[in-house]
């Protein structure tokens, strides 16, 4: 079994800081991408961040410049450092990670974490 467990979520005032982590753990052959997502109450999950397994990033044009995505590989852990929050980022945040659970799987299997809420206060 695989898990996605993340952490960080809270509240804060615009302007703001937070950092959230996600841990895998269970039978991980190989952790390739890994992602992170949000979604606003009515709207649809949207990526925010997302980092490859060797560390090549891309960004949503709205987080650009204030958040960064980074990976620990020896932990199995992906963290997002969200500087500068505005209300609009309020938002359930899910990690995603795209992995081999054991050698012989034949190609990427796609889990998700429970989610953490982010709500940012103006």
């Amino acid at each position: 079994q695989v898990q996605l467990v993340e952490s960080g979520g809270g509240l804060v005032q615009a302007g703001g800081s937070l950092r959230l982590s996600c841990e895998a753990s269970g039978s991980i052959f190989r952790l390739n991408a890994m992602g992170w997502y949000r979604q606003a109450p009515g709207k649809e999950r949207d990526l925010v961040a997302a980092i490859t397994r060797g560390g090549s990033t891309n960004y949503a044009d709205s987080v650009k410049g204030r958040f960064t995505i980074a990976r620990d590989s020896a932990k199995k852990t992906m963290y997002l450092q969200m500087n500068s929050l505005k209300p609009e980022d309020t938002a359930v945040y899910y990690c995603n990670a795209k992995l081999r659970p054991t050698i012989y799987a034949p190609y990427d299997y796609t889990y998700w974490g429970q989610g953490t809420q982010v709500t940012v206060s103006s």
